[in-house]
């Protein structure tokens, strides 16, 4: 069974720190494009970031240079480093995948796989 496990949301101040962390089973995950993408009250799904097999890295433009989107293949998770968070960041965080679709973040939102999602706040 193909299963995504978020965790490490939780809430911070504006300019602070997470690490987002995605536990992955049944599939084979070295081989897999995996992503970010958050929802956020009241709105649209919206992909963030997104790492290839070879470990090329996409992210928008919002979070590019802030964020970090990592993979460990041995241990099967993905990686979400925020940095320099901002309260526009706040949302529902969810790790994702899907072995057919386009490895680009504005893909994500539309991966056939997703977890459960982990819930980041940020206050001013």
């Amino acid at each position: 069974q193909v299963q995504l496990v978020e965790s490490g949301g939780g809430s911070v101040e504006t300019g602070g720190s997470l690490r987002l962390a995605c536990a992955a089973s049944g599939f084979t995950f070295s081989a897999a494009c995996l992503g970010w993408f958050r929802q956020a009250a009241g709105k649209e799904r919206e992909g963030v970031a997104s790492i290839t097999t070879s470990g090329a890295t996409y992210y928008i433009d919002s979070v590019r240079g802030r964020f970090t989107i990592s993979r460990d293949n041995n241990k099967k998770i993905l990686y979400l480093q925020m940095d320099s968070l901002k309260p526009e960041d706040a949302a529902t965080y969810y790790c994702a995948t899907d072995p057919y679709r386009t490895c680009a973040p504005e893909r994500v939102p539309q991966f056939d796989v997703r977890g459960q999602g982990t819930q980041v706040t940020v206050s001013s």
